[in-house]
């Protein structure tokens, strides 16, 4: 087995075995990934590339829109962040500006530790109750 195969094997076990909230980390970091992959891509001059990273992190954006539960005004609040980002990322890929994607990576950046602290939180809550 190669490295690569290994590393992508470990990939799928890491999802296939993580919590809903473990997920949503993934994805986040996923993003931010992809993001400053479109960046790099864009200061090089390879578009395409800069691109084709930038509508992976759209999909990951859409995908966190879709799966907010509104019923929560916190759920309304990230929504208007997401689609803020979605924006930024919009412009950012048709005007080649890095100025919109690094407001959407300075966004995404903040909601994952949002998101990590609320599951720092929620762990301990969930260590004191036991």
């Amino acid at each position: 087995m190669t490295n690569t195969q290994m590393a992508n094997a470990y990939k799928n076990q890491q999802v296939m075995t993580a919590s809903p909230e473990q997920l949503t980390l993934l994805l986040y970091n996923g993003a931010l990934r992809f993001l400053a992959e479109s960046i790099s891509a864009m200061e090089q001059g390879d578009l395409q590339k800069s691109h084709n990273a930038n509508l992976r992190v759209q999909d990951i954006v859409r995908e966190f829109i879709s799966t907010l539960d509104m019923s929560y005004e916190l759920s309304k609040n990230w929504a208007q962040l997401y689609e803020y980002t979605e924006y930024c990322l919009i412009q950012g890929n048709i005007k080649k500006d890095i100025e919109q994607l690094q407001n959407a990576k300075s966004i995404l950046q903040e909601m994952r530790e949002a998101w990590t602290e609320a599951m720092k939180q929620t762990h301990v809550a969930r260590a004191v109750g036991k």
